[in-house]
Protein backbone atom coordinates (compact mmCIF):
# COMPACT_ATOMS: atom_id res chain seq x y z
CA UNK A 1 0.00 0.00 0.00
CA UNK A 2 0.81 3.24 -0.50
CA UNK A 3 -0.21 7.00 0.54
CA UNK A 4 -1.17 9.71 -2.10
CA UNK A 5 -1.30 13.44 -1.37
CA UNK A 6 -1.98 16.01 -3.74
CA UNK A 7 -3.08 19.54 -4.30
CA UNK A 8 -5.13 21.67 -6.98
CA UNK A 9 -6.86 24.85 -7.05
CA UNK A 10 -10.45 25.37 -7.07
CA UNK A 11 -12.30 28.11 -9.21
CA UNK A 12 -13.54 30.37 -6.17
CA UNK A 13 -16.89 30.65 -8.35
CA UNK A 14 -17.16 27.14 -8.59
CA UNK A 15 -17.09 26.45 -4.65
CA UNK A 16 -20.59 25.08 -4.04
CA UNK A 17 -20.82 22.86 -7.85
CA UNK A 18 -17.81 21.65 -6.28
CA UNK A 19 -19.80 20.48 -2.86
CA UNK A 20 -22.84 19.94 -4.51
CA UNK A 21 -21.49 17.36 -6.45
CA UNK A 22 -18.99 15.75 -4.32
CA UNK A 23 -22.15 15.30 -1.99
CA UNK A 24 -23.62 12.79 -4.43
CA UNK A 25 -20.94 11.14 -6.21
CA UNK A 26 -22.48 8.39 -8.73
CA UNK A 27 -21.69 4.79 -7.63
CA UNK A 28 -20.19 4.25 -10.49
CA UNK A 29 -17.38 6.59 -10.68
CA UNK A 30 -16.90 5.32 -6.66
CA UNK A 31 -17.25 1.55 -7.91
CA UNK A 32 -14.46 2.24 -10.06
CA UNK A 33 -12.10 4.02 -7.59
CA UNK A 34 -12.74 0.83 -5.52
CA UNK A 35 -11.88 -1.16 -8.46
CA UNK A 36 -8.90 0.73 -9.10
CA UNK A 37 -7.52 -0.10 -5.61
CA UNK A 38 -8.17 3.71 -4.06
CA UNK A 39 -8.98 3.47 -0.74
CA UNK A 40 -9.65 6.11 2.22
CA UNK A 41 -10.14 8.52 -0.66
CA UNK A 42 -10.52 12.05 1.04
CA UNK A 43 -10.71 15.77 -0.50
CA UNK A 44 -10.34 18.87 1.81
CA UNK A 45 -11.20 22.19 0.76
CA UNK A 46 -9.23 25.07 2.23
CA UNK A 47 -8.76 28.72 1.48
CA UNK A 48 -5.26 29.99 1.38
CA UNK A 49 -3.64 33.17 1.92
CA UNK A 50 -3.68 34.15 -1.34
CA UNK A 51 -7.74 34.53 -1.02
CA UNK A 52 -7.70 31.15 -3.25
CA UNK A 53 -9.59 28.19 -2.32
CA UNK A 54 -7.33 24.79 -2.63
CA UNK A 55 -8.44 21.23 -2.74
CA UNK A 56 -6.24 18.11 -0.68
CA UNK A 57 -6.50 15.07 -1.52
CA UNK A 58 -5.32 11.60 0.52
CA UNK A 59 -6.09 8.19 -0.52
CA UNK A 60 -4.37 5.14 -0.67
CA UNK A 61 -3.57 2.81 -3.58
CA UNK A 62 -3.59 -1.18 -2.35
CA UNK A 63 -2.56 -2.59 -6.01
CA UNK A 64 0.30 -3.53 -7.64
CA UNK A 65 0.69 -1.39 -10.20
CA UNK A 66 -0.27 2.38 -9.99
CA UNK A 67 0.12 3.47 -13.50
CA UNK A 68 -2.31 0.27 -15.27
CA UNK A 69 -4.74 1.33 -12.40
CA UNK A 70 -5.00 5.16 -13.17
CA UNK A 71 -5.16 4.14 -17.07
CA UNK A 72 -8.20 1.70 -16.07
CA UNK A 73 -9.64 4.81 -14.50
CA UNK A 74 -8.89 7.39 -17.18
CA UNK A 75 -10.54 4.86 -19.49
CA UNK A 76 -13.85 4.74 -17.48
CA UNK A 77 -17.24 5.95 -19.33
CA UNK A 78 -18.71 7.29 -15.98
CA UNK A 79 -15.65 8.88 -14.86
CA UNK A 80 -15.16 10.21 -18.19
CA UNK A 81 -18.65 11.90 -17.54
CA UNK A 82 -17.62 12.62 -13.91
CA UNK A 83 -14.70 14.52 -14.95
CA UNK A 84 -16.59 16.74 -17.29
CA UNK A 85 -18.59 17.90 -14.71
CA UNK A 86 -15.50 18.36 -12.23
CA UNK A 87 -12.55 19.28 -14.55
CA UNK A 88 -13.87 22.79 -15.05
CA UNK A 89 -13.88 23.66 -11.14
CA UNK A 90 -10.21 23.06 -11.03
CA UNK A 91 -7.27 24.97 -11.75
CA UNK A 92 -3.48 23.30 -11.74
CA UNK A 93 -0.96 24.77 -9.29
CA UNK A 94 1.88 23.73 -11.72
CA UNK A 95 2.13 23.67 -15.41
CA UNK A 96 2.02 20.36 -17.19
CA UNK A 97 -0.05 18.55 -14.14
CA UNK A 98 -3.19 18.48 -12.86
CA UNK A 99 -3.97 17.67 -9.37
CA UNK A 100 -0.24 18.31 -8.29
CA UNK A 101 1.92 15.56 -6.26
CA UNK A 102 2.88 15.99 -2.61
CA UNK A 103 5.68 14.06 -1.17
CA UNK A 104 4.89 12.05 2.02
CA UNK A 105 7.11 13.74 4.37
CA UNK A 106 5.48 11.94 7.54
CA UNK A 107 2.66 9.68 8.71
CA UNK A 108 1.68 7.76 12.12
CA UNK A 109 -0.15 5.24 11.81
Amino acid sequence: MKRYGRVIRLRPDKVEEYRRLHAAVPREVLATIRACHLRNYTIFIRELDDGRPYLFATFEHHGDDYAADMRRMAADPATQAWWRLTDPCQEPIEPGAWWAEMEEIFHHP
